[in-house]
């Protein structure tokens, strides 16, 4: 199990060593359990990614950077509890010992990511002094021939994340954001440093939560993509800038980083951190921006722009993320609707651009029902899998059930169909108005035929479960309350997602 250990503070009399100021600070709040611990609002200012970024007390940020170093051991340390609620707790572990001891430990630590990427360093064509080209052709030779086949056809609507995730060994999210920034020949456009932007996306990476089945670095990877398709509709393709692009694929490769495996809801009423410090606002959503906002400061990755450049950048980076809210899907899309039916949208308007900017992550967000069957499933399964862990949770801890949360009420299929019903189609359809094209009409027929198989594989686990003589009442009783189930359900799953 991985646990995080809580490093030794460093006397204030002691120098603070160059090197270790180099290094990138706090990984994230949390750990990578599903659930974390919640420290003392006192300390957020001391947090990347909470109210300040930087600081200018040197001893403070190697404080800070030491106090969240992930390391894995079973033996020869005593656990320290930290939590406001004894069912949000995790050990934080103290390491005895002298920095010395502490570096030659971490020395021995096999970091698959960091060892892959100086190979890359090693090989890469820059480094032999060959002439630049535009896409630069730097992966080739870090992809084996099937993913490298596989990102040709990157445009694809079915495209198989989970494939590609085993292909690359796990990182998807770095090869395919990567990819489709330098195909774009954003990296040359903007003149991004290679070695940050490469270090900013192993961040990236690293802060999403494995072990959570849904909100994680290969969902992200998915939304990127999706994202990447939405870009090359006419509509989009022909109107928006090199910065709309590059803030697109960003948002989407951050728009749940260090998302915890539960949701708003749940950090209210347990009265988390989070929850007091956005005002039980889009607190999931603040969290996922401001985080990504400390990893562009922390890499410098935008550092050589004009500093109003880089706060704008930052500022429609946080509009776009905190548009994924789902909670907010009515606001948006009425004002989407209204757009549509006056016919006034103006794409060489940069509001409205950034507007249907947002409409697309929002799309790309929660396309998994728009998928072919065999992706769309893996999705529904992952998605539904996360909301029963969270109300085993509450059930253990004898919280209230959050809506469509519980596993011995609720199923996959009619999670999913209430979803697809009252969340999805009526997003898509009015996609499909303003781009009516092939792939919207695909998206479309793809949601009608996962919708209808998992009515038919409802339907085949009540015939299964159900005595025949029983059927027919219940058939009856099934349609009387379709609607109002139906209801309640879409906004459950509001807060959901």
């Amino acid at each position: 199990m991985e646990v995080c250990y809580q490093l030794p503070v460093l006397p204030l009399d002691r120098p603070v060593p160059k090197h270790v100021l180099s290094r990138r600070g706090a990984i994230s709040f949390s750990s990578s359990s599903s659930l974390f611990g919640a420290p003392d609002p006192r300390q957020l200012s001391q947090r990347r990614g909470a109210i300040s970024y930087d600081s200018s007390d040197q001893t403070a940020l190697y404080i800070r950077m030491l106090g969240d170093v992930r390391v894995r051991s079973q033996v020869g340390f005593e656990p320290e509890r930290r939590s406001s609620h004894q069912y949000l707790c995790i050990d934080f572990r103290t390491l005895h010992g002298e920095f010395e001891t502490l570096t030659s430990f971490l020395q021995g630590i096999k970091i698959e990511v960091l060892l892959s990427f100086q190979r890359y360093l090693h090989s890469s064509r820059l480094l032999r002094g060959l002439p630049q080209q535009i896409p630069l052709h730097i992966l080739d030779e870090d992809y084996t021939g099937q993913a490298r086949c596989m990102l040709e056809k990157v445009g694809n609507w079915n495209f198989d994340i989970f494939l590609f995730n085993k292909l690359t060994n796990g990182n998807s999210l770095i090869n395919l954001t990567f990819h489709l920034l330098n195909q774009y020949g954003l990296i040359e456009l903007f003149q991004l440093d290679m070695v940050k932007l490469w270090r900013f996306l192993v961040m990236v990476q690293e802060d999403y939560h494995n072990d959570n089945p849904y909100h994680n670095a290969v969902h992200a990877a998915d939304v990127t993509q999706a994202m990447y398709c939405f870009l090359q509709e006419p509509m989009l393709s022909k109107s928006l800038t090199s910065c709309d692009i590059l803030l697109g694929l960003l948002a989407a490769a951050t728009h749940d980083l260090d998302h915890p495996g539960v949701n708003q809801p749940f950090l209210i009423k347990t009265n988390h951190y989070l929850a007091t410090l956005y005002r039980n606002t889009s607190v999931l959503e603040n969290h996922h921006w401001k985080s990504a906002v400390g990893l562009l400061r922390e890499t410098g990755l935008f550092s050589h722009l004009p500093p109003e450049d880089s706060r704008n950048m930052e500022a429609d980076l946080g509009s776009l993320i905190l548009a994924t809210d789902i909670s907010r899907q009515n606001d948006y899309l009425s004002r989407f609707r209204r757009h549509l039916d006056q016919d006034d949208l103006c794409l060489s308007n940069a509001s409205h651009r950034h507007f249907v900017l947002q409409m697309a992550l929002k799309c790309a967000d929660i396309c998994n029902p728009c998928r072919p069957w065999e992706l769309s499933k893996q999705w529904s399964e992952k998605v539904t899998e996360e909301f029963f862990q969270q109300g085993d949770i509450e059930k253990k801890h004898k919280l209230e059930i959050s809506p469509v949360c519980d596993r011995a009420s609720n199923t996959v299929g009619n999670i999913q169909i209430g979803f697809m019903t009252y969340v999805a189609e009526p997003l898509f359809v009015e996609w499909a108005r303003f781009s009516d094209t092939r792939l919207s009409q695909t998206m479309l027929g793809h949601m009608g035929l996962n919708k209808a198989s998992w009515g038919s594989l409802q339907q085949e686990q009540s015939s299964a479960e159900v005595p025949f003589e029983e059927k027919s009442e219940l058939k009856n009783e099934t349609r009387s309350i379709q609607t109002l189930a139906g209801l309640l359900l879409s906004d459950a799953v509001l807060h959901l997602y």
